[in-house]
């Protein structure tokens, strides 16, 4: 009988522990659907932006100038959803949910650097992305975690890879050395860091392929006679 009572006692003094949980459980799951919610609309603003951006490979830069501007202007209503992704968890959280958005915001570091290298031939800075979509800098808000920038900007040179090889096709012949040039600094720039991340090591590590890949396109145009000569 004795045993019985203490085994009663138990159960109901373990009752509002299990009950705290459940709230907390279902507290969690209304948290993480109310930010996955809002990276769905960022994963399609991003799609959207990389699709606009594709056009690169079959159309000149300066014919671009209309496509830029609507992709900036995406940029400008992301800054709406990053505020909207801010009030979704606590700002001393952010690493507890930073998962749940850190793909999507790579891949649009990584469009907005080919955009910003479109337009200028230049490397965009982490605080100019940050500025695109309304983040502050870390310690002041809702901010970009050092290694996405990196991440995304990693992913560059194999896209202007690719383009200097499709600058071929169009008739660009000067391009591919000026992307040479622009990759092989973003390439030594990356082998100054001392990189903790094993990932993103790995991701600096195939940058030495896509150096190479845009060597041979330049190389190819040489011993063909179509490398504008340097003035």
């Amino acid at each position: 009988g004795a045993l019985v009572i203490v085994s009663i006692y138990t159960m109901a003094d373990a009752q509002p522990m299990f009950a705290w949980y459940e709230d907390y459980a279902t507290a969690e799951s209304a948290r993480k659907d109310s930010i996955r919610e809002v990276v769905q609309r960022i994963e399609a603003q991003q799609r959207t932006i990389d699709r606009l951006l594709q056009a690169c490979h079959s159309t000149p830069t300066a014919a671009m100038a209309d496509t830029f501007t609507t992709v900036r202007g995406m940029f400008e209503q992301l800054k709406a959803e990053y505020q909207a992704l801010a009030t979704t968890f606590p700002s001393d959280e952010y690493y507890r949910y930073h998962g749940m958005w850190r793909n999507p915001t790579q891949h649009l570091v990584f469009s907005a650097s080919l955009l910003v290298y479109l337009e200028a031939e230049r490397l965009i800075s982490l605080e100019e992305f940050q500025a695109m979509i309304g983040a502050q800098p870390k310690g002041q808000g809702f901010h970009i975690d050092l290694e996405d920038y990196l991440y995304g900007v990693c992913s560059l040179p194999s896209e202007l890879a690719r383009l200097a090889t499709n600058c071929v096709t169009m008739g660009d012949f000067a391009r591919p050395s000026k992307i040479n040039a622009f990759v092989g600094d973003v390439y030594n720039g990356f082998r100054l860091l001392n990189l903790k991340n094993d990932g993103l090591r790995k991701k600096f590590d195939s940058l030495k392929y896509d150096v190479k890949k845009i060597e041979g396109v330049i190389y190819d145009l040489s011993i063909r006679g179509l490398l504008p000569r340097a003035e």
